[in-house]
């Protein structure tokens, strides 16, 4: 059962449970990276044949693998998906940023330019659950950013086949190259290459404690987008909620691993108590009942506040995953949340909406990184290169105060460098 708390008689450190590696983790994919380093294809077959249970003889999916996929999933799907991609395509392509140019000084020339990454690589998980969705958040934006090459990680099932709907997803979101590798192997693969996977310059995607801690290791060989812990959701909810919305909202989380968090922070008791007795119905109707059950029994928690003032602060203490605002006119408070991956608002806006079909991303900071970090977009594809354009006399102008600034530092060459083109050395 879920654990209702009296935020005046708790800790802060009572509040979240935050996930951290473990020396065991660490060390297995340290020996799964150094592995795929050294030996490549066969590394990964090998992988593909221990943890997945399939035989390979490629690991590419092939074009007759996508087009038969197709095939296979319903026709409903493929329209929800071109749905889904219009509504996440319209988002993201207002996230684009444009490159720009500054002449305003006499004999000076400064600028930015805005350039996509060669090659990304996206992860997506299979497991206890495939998500197509996920495919659609990770590749579109690559694809507005204009990256030339998307790779694609998934493993497969015991058959050696991909799920069908996340190959129709990425056939859907315009992936390149798809390849059949999960877990930290798949992050190795993608960030050093191997004889058939490419190395890419960014890898991002979610997954399990290994594939989070083979980003982490891999960081600086390429570039990621976060490392996301267990999915989390908030709801923040005043007296006049629905407990059945809800605790339907918490179980969407809970569902999805038994390491989720699913809160509810409220300013009534009473809905506290009709939530918990709601969540102990919904869950036995639910088919991934017993994840949910973990989930909710050991890091579910129902926060009881003063009023919603208090409770806003909480929320921006947890800086959640997903949060939301299922309150009386929602914009009012918006401004006051200042740290949460994705906001869902009203009594109206499940975060499900959010994970499917809205159009914001659902790649989203996890484990309290809100307070510094932000949701997967178009910025995550790209790079910035500065350049600047000086002529004699601009130089000129400037070559004294460089001098100086230099000197200040103890870097003489420098300064040199900046006055001996004004000294008349050649």
């Amino acid at each position: 059962m879920i654990k209702i708390l009296n935020y005046n008689e708790i800790d802060n450190s009572e509040i979240f449970i935050r996930s951290t590696s473990t020396p065991d983790v660490r060390e297995t994919v340290e020996g799964i990276i150094a592995n795929v380093r050294q030996n490549g294809d066969r590394a990964l077959k090998e992988y593909c044949l221990k943890f997945d249970g399939a035989e390979l003889d490629s690991l590419a999916v092939s074009a007759a693998e996508i087009e038969e996929a197709v095939s296979l999933v319903p026709e409903r799907l493929m329209k929800v998906l071109e749905r889904a991609k219009e509504n996440i395509t319209a988002f993201h392509k207002r996230q684009v940023r444009n490159s720009f140019i500054i002449n305003d000084k006499k004999g000076v020339v400064l600028g930015q330019k805005v350039i996509p990454v060669d090659r990304a690589g996206l992860y997506v998980p299979g497991g206890t659950a495939a998500y197509p969705s996920t495919v659609l958040m990770d590749a579109i934006p690559a694809k507005i950013a204009g990256v030339k090459e998307v790779v694609m990680m998934t493993p497969p099932s015991k058959d050696g086949k991909v799920n069908p709907a996340i190959l129709a997803a990425a056939k859907v979101a315009g992936v390149d190259r798809i390849f059949k590798v999960g877990g930290a192997q798949a992050i190795a693969a993608l960030a050093y290459g191997t004889e058939s996977v490419p190395k890419v310059d960014k890898i991002v995607g979610p997954g399990n404690a290994f594939v989070a801690e083979a980003k982490k290791q891999v960081y600086g060989i390429v570039s990621i987008d976060m490392i996301a812990g267990p999915s989390e959701i908030l709801v923040v909810a005043d007296g006049k909620s629905n407990p059945v919305y809800v605790a339907a909202d918490l179980l969407s989380q809970a569902e999805h691993d038994k390491m989720a968090s699913a809160v509810l922070v409220t300013d009534s008791f009473d809905l506290a108590e009709k939530v918990s007795a709601e969540l102990e119905r919904q869950i036995p109707l639910l088919e991934r009942k017993d994840i949910a059950r973990a989930s909710i029994d050991t890091n579910g928690k129902i926060i009881v506040a003063d009023n919603l003032e208090v409770v806003i602060e909480i929320a921006n203490e947890i800086a959640p995953e997903h949060l939301e605002l299922c309150v009386d006119n929602p914009f009012d408070y918006l401004d006051s949340i200042r740290h949460a991956g994705s906001v869902f608002m009203g009594r109206f806006c499940p975060e499900a909406l959010g994970d499917y079909m809205a159009g914001p991303n659902h790649t989203l900071p996890t484990g309290g990184t809100a307070k510094f970090s932000s949701p997967l977009s178009v910025d995550d594809f790209v790079k910035k290169t500065q350049y600047s354009y000086f002529t004699s006399e601009a130089l000129a102008d400037l070559a004294d105060d460089v001098a100086f600034f230099a000197k200040q530092e103890g870097l003489t060459a420098h300064a040199k460098s900046a006055v001996i083109r004004t000294e008349g050395e050649t």
